[in-house]
């Protein structure tokens, strides 16, 4: 190894075990194995451009070994993005860009918030996924402008994880040649060795799931790395797993090759002893060489011309394609083609309808407006309504489809979904299964809550309405507890028409959304389609009430209960009660209203309320204050048809009525 490069590698390592040392938190293990290879993809292979992260054909790279932070940071800081040698020194600390986990958003550089293990190996896939269809989609003969590779850095731990092996499985399905995963096979996880519980034939499961795959005998060996990168890289027909042999903090003369590395600092005798180890020259902690920083600085340089080589080719493009181009340009900027919102269908008041078919009407209306909008399910799509009319499915070998068949991997499709919204270009990537099984993504929904990015997760079957499955597939506090979120907007449409409404929102919106719909019929609500969806825009809104305008009590619900609490309002009118009907299909746009439209949908002087809808109650309080009455499901479902349910539970017009009745007569 040369000396130069011996000299960057071991940049890498001091100043990860530095970091972590001066913060007394964090995990320099990984960082000091895993720096050569991480030092021959950056340098070696990838196409990127330090001056410009958000260059659309740039080579995507995940830690998804996110615990070893550092590493990332470091070459972020090294090859000249915008992380300072200050930020380094500031590792953990409040305010700091270099947080614990690699963070989405907040980090110049990182593609993707990972940490959760499995979960950054399973994005990749989704960004790769991106990668294919829009290449497929844009480029031409003669003009590729859409060409570049995703890596992504795994660790025992994550290939340990359901959600990476489903997302992998697919990955293989689907032929994704263009993703390659770096295994950081160095058997140490954090409670000792490896093979204490793992110690299945990675290599080999891999290679059942269809992947490409090679073995690094040596970490150190840089040209057994480079050749290996080279390798997968022409295999243009599988993804490929580099299982790459390292050891845990390499260079530690004490502590190397055992789970002491993995996630505590070193100590400050250690850290002195692994430089001397290493022929570091300097004891000064946060050292530099300069001709180390040189050298990485090289990747400006050499990223500003691979951007500017793409961007004569994408004007050239540009100008064969003119049409094409106002594709890509609506494309990136995430939006739909002039006409979606008046291609949105309608429906007459008094249909029966259930939210779910309405919800497939829409999403195929919005999808003629987005070429770039692909999603699927999780074998379910009889159900969800959510195929695209007239594309494609994926398939073996064949991953670069509108409709995107995930089989029952619920984490994986979650995950997966996050990549795409990542990647940039394709509009509004969703998924879509069962209300209950939103259990099983909920992971990846949290992560993608969390980098505020805009997937949307599409659930149907969203109550006790299901019947006759029974509590298993009938969700009850899966609406609440996603309310509770940061981020995710949830919508909860009460018939056809506000399901169009929500999903007008969602095309409209910059944050993650979740749409749960129904798998019974519902009726069409009188009113204008207009101020229906002006009225979901808002979160909640006057549906109905008293022709005088007076208010003696308010009923608020959502989804399938909102025609529960129409009906028990033309009960109260009977008895010259005036109740006023108040949808509230998401709370979080509702919340983001200002007081004086608030006040106006539930004035504070109406204080009989009551709320009626079929899931947890918890959470109804905020909106009812004291008095109020909140007629929910606080136990599991059970098996019957769902009209008997909903009137064993107490989900009925008349019990509605009389809760209204009980408060007004106190």
């Amino acid at each position: 190894m040369a000396d130069l490069t011996r000299l960057a590698i071991n940049t890498i390592r001091t100043l990860s075990m530095d970091a972590v040392q001066k913060a007394n938190s964090g995990h320099p293990g990984l960082p000091m194995g895993a720096a050569p290879m991480a030092y021959a993809l950056w340098m070696r292979h990838m196409r990127f451009n330090p001056r410009n992260p958000a260059w659309p054909n740039r080579d995507r790279f995940v830690l998804s070994a996110g615990h070893g932070s550092m590493l990332l940071y470091s070459l972020l800081y090294l090859t000249g993005y915008g992380v300072t040698l200050d930020d380094i020194k500031n590792f953990r600390q409040w305010g700091s860009n270099t947080a614990g986990h690699p963070e989405y958003g907040h980090t110049p550089g990182v593609e993707t918030t990972t940490g959760p293990l499995g979960q950054g190996a399973a994005t990749a896939v989704g960004l790769a996924l991106a990668e294919a269809y829009l290449a497929r989609y844009f480029n031409r003969e003669g003009h590729e402008i859409v060409n570049h590779h995703t890596y992504a850095l795994v660790s025992d731990g994550d290939l340990m994880e359901g959600v990476c092996l489903e997302s992998a499985a697919l990955a293989g399905h689907w032929g994704l040649g263009k993703l390659i995963f770096l295994y950081d096979d160095n058997e140490v996880t954090l409670d000792g060795a490896a093979d204490m519980t793992f110690s299945e034939d990675i290599e080999g499961r891999f290679g059942a799931m269809g992947w490409h795959v090679s073995r690094v005998a040596d970490g150190t060996d840089l040209a057994a790395v480079d050749a290996a990168l080279s390798e997968a890289k022409a295999v243009a027909h599988k993804p490929s797993l580099i299982a790459v042999r390292t050891i845990i903090g390499y260079g530690s003369p004490n502590k190397q090759g055992s789970s002491a590395a993995h996630g505590s600092p070193l100590g400050d005798d250690e850290v002195k002893l692994a430089k001397e180890n290493l022929g570091w020259s300097a004891t000064d902690s946060f050292y530099v060489p300069g001709a180390a920083l040189e050298h990485f600085r090289g990747a400006v340089e050499a990223g500003a011309g691979a951007e500017a080589e793409w961007l004569g080719r994408f004007q050239a493009w540009r100008a064969a394609y003119p049409d094409l181009a106002l594709e890509w340009d609506r494309a990136m900027a995430g939006d739909f083609a002039v006409g979606w919102r008046e291609a949105l269908p309608s429906w007459k008041a008094g249909d029966s309808i259930a939210t779910r078919s309405a919800g497939g009407e829409v999403l195929n209306a919005l999808a003629a407006h987005a070429p770039t909008m692909i999603g699927g399910d999780a074998d379910l799509a009889g159900s969800t309504r959510t195929l695209i009319t007239g594309a494609a499915n994926t398939g073996p070998g064949r991953g670069a489809e509108r409709n995107l068949r995930f089989g029952v991997r619920e984490h994986g499709m979650g995950a997966i979904v996050n990549g795409l919204a990542l990647h940039g270009g394709i509009v509004k990537p969703y998924s879509a299964t069962f209300f209950t099984f939103s259990d099983y993504m909920r992971p990846a929904m949290r992560l993608g809550a969390l980098m505020d990015i805009p997937a949307v997760y599409v659930f149907t079957h969203d109550s006790i309405g299901l019947g006759e499955d029974g509590p298993t597939h009938q969700p009850v506090e899966h609406l609440m507890s996603l309310r509770l979120m940061p981020n995710l907007h949830v919508f909860r449409p009460g018939d056809a028409t506000e399901t169009a409404g929500a999903w007008a929102a969602i095309a409209e919106l910059d944050h993650p959304a979740a749409i749960v719909l129904s798998r019974q019929n519902l009726p069409v609500f009188a009113g204008n389609d207009a101020g229906i969806h002006e009225g979901v825009a808002r979160g909640a809104y006057v549906l109905s009430e008293h022709e005088s305008g007076n208010v003696d009590a308010i009923i608020m619900a959502s989804g399938s209960e909102v025609s529960i609490a129409l009906d028990a309002a033309g009960l109260l009118e009977e008895a010259e009660i005036c109740a006023r009907v108040v949808s509230m299909p998401c709370w979080e746009l509702f919340e983001a209203q200002d007081e004086d439209y608030k006040e106006s949908v539930l004035p504070a002087e109406a204080r009989a309320r009551v709320s009626v809808e079929a899931g947890a109650t918890l959470g109804w309080r905020r909106y009812l204050g004291e008095r109020g009455i909140a007629i929910g499901v606080d136990r599991f479902g059970a098996s019957a048809p769902y009209a008997e349910i909903y009137q064993a539970y107490g989900l009925t017009p008349g019990h509605v009525a009389d809760a209204v009745n009980s408060l007004l007569d106190d």
